[in-house]
């Protein structure tokens, strides 16, 4: 953990928003007594809104933005204690309602009465391909942040409108495989990304929880790009 749930600089909260699959619960982290912040939606990996990802919304807060994560696993019971449990119950979605679960979790943050308007999004893992899927769906989304998430269609590659950070590690051969299309994709339709690729990273090498993939170095210099971007295309 590296903000405690305690940190006199954030507010926490955990709101229910009506999505397409029913109830969504969302946990959220804002600057403490501030209003119009820009807005982040976390989106989870395929271990739901664990310990980790509530860390990571509460990183976000402390950096000036008022971040929400859904548990996209509510229809089936829930983020689990067991996060083992957490890969299989994600195959089970209905990843038609999960996508209009995350366009109406990005329109809560985005009307939020302490949001400035301003709205990103980060996806890790499952998460990460998420992301995309909001990138291609929300022409209001203003910055993307991808850590090695599947890439979208080909096709769909145009519908992006808002700028893009992309993140991958170089050991992640599944992921990496689809990696260069997208990219051929992104300069043919003109769409304003970086791309990184971070020399030693596993698939999952950010989750400082995970200690067999967790990659200290590229973790930190990932989040301070993420950070930075943040800031750079959602002031104002």
């Amino acid at each position: 953990m590296i903000v405690p749930e305690n940190d006199s600089r954030i507010e926490t909260d955990t709101i229910t928003i009506q999505g397409a699959s029913g109830d969504i619960p969302v946990y959220v982290a804002r600057p403490a007594g501030g209003t119009g912040a820009p807005g982040i939606l976390v989106i989870h990996e395929n271990k739901g809104v664990t310990s980790h990802i509530r860390d990571v919304v509460r990183r976000a807060a402390v950096e000036g933005f008022v971040a929400g994560a859904p548990d996209f696993l509510a229809p089936l019971g829930g983020t689990p204690d067991d996060e083992s449990k957490g890969p299989e119950m994600t195959k089970r979605l209905d990843m038609g309602q999960t996508k209009a679960d995350a366009l109406a979790a990005l329109a809560y943050v985005k009307g939020r009465d302490d949001c400035s308007g301003k709205i990103g999004c980060v996806g890790f893992c499952w998460g990460g391909a998420l992301a995309n899927q909001v990138a291609v769906n929300a022409p209001d989304l203003d910055a993307g942040v991808v850590f090695y998430g599947r890439s979208p269609a080909i096709e769909d590659v145009p519908k992006i409108k808002a700028k893009l950070l992309l993140h991958y590690g170089s050991l992640d051969e599944n992921i990496n495989a689809g990696v260069p299309g997208y990219e051929a994709a992104l300069k043919a339709a003109g769409t304003d990304y970086r791309l990184h690729t971070y020399e030693g990273g596993q698939h999952a090498f950010h989750n400082d929880t995970n200690a067999e993939r967790y990659h200290r170095q590229n973790a930190q210099l990932a989040w301070r790009r993420t950070i930075d971007f943040f800031k750079a295309n959602l002031a104002g």
